[in-house]
């Protein structure tokens, strides 16, 4: 029965990878789409050992502009991660939890490489745009864009048309900028 557990966990770990890679995203635009905040904390715990408390941190410095994982969040994950076998846990001498990646977590991480160097890099970019003072008005811009489109698919009155032609006017403007 455990067994069948972790298969069912792991088909599930994998489709939800698929299924992001694909660009689907959850309704609100989620900074971590679907199993990114998995691989990330096995990223995280491959480094070095850690407690949930050092990678809540570490993703908080990670992600900038004042975003920090909640508790409610991070620890799932390493439960997950150690149902699938990906993670051990060990106690310290101060009898805190510590996180140690397994053989096939060091599996599973360099097969979801892309994916880790992909979430890393659009970190990256994230917190250069909200730390450089110069770009404060791309930011600004960037979080208008977010909110006109949360204010405009919250309504129920929109069809298939509208969505098309918001999805080709975002799409005109990423070629625009990447012809500056």
């Amino acid at each position: 029965m455990k067994l069948d557990k972790h298969h069912h966990l792991k088909d599930e770990f994998d489709l939800s990878e698929q299924h992001a890679e694909r660009g689907h995203r959850g309704r609100r635009g989620r900074l971590f789409e679907a199993g990114r905040m998995k691989a990330l904390v096995l990223y995280l715990i491959q480094q070095e050992p850690k407690h949930g408390y050092e990678i809540i941190k570490e993703i908080s410095d990670l992600v900038g502009g004042g975003y920090s994982p909640s508790p409610g969040t991070i620890y799932p994950t390493l439960t997950y991660l150690e149902d699938m076998g990906f993670v051990t846990v060990q106690s310290t001498d101060d009898d805190r939890k510590q996180y140690h990646i397994t053989n096939a977590g060091q599996t599973h991480l360099q097969q979801q490489q892309q994916i880790v160097t992909h979430l890393l890099e659009k970190l990256e970019m994230r917190r250069e745009i909200h730390n450089n003072d110069q770009l404060l008005d791309i930011h600004r811009a960037m979080e208008n864009l977010k909110t006109a489109l949360r204010l405009k698919l919250s309504t129920a009155e929109y069809d298939v048309a509208q969505v098309r032609k918001i999805a080709e006017k975002i799409d005109m403007a990423a070629v625009e900028i990447g012809r500056l």
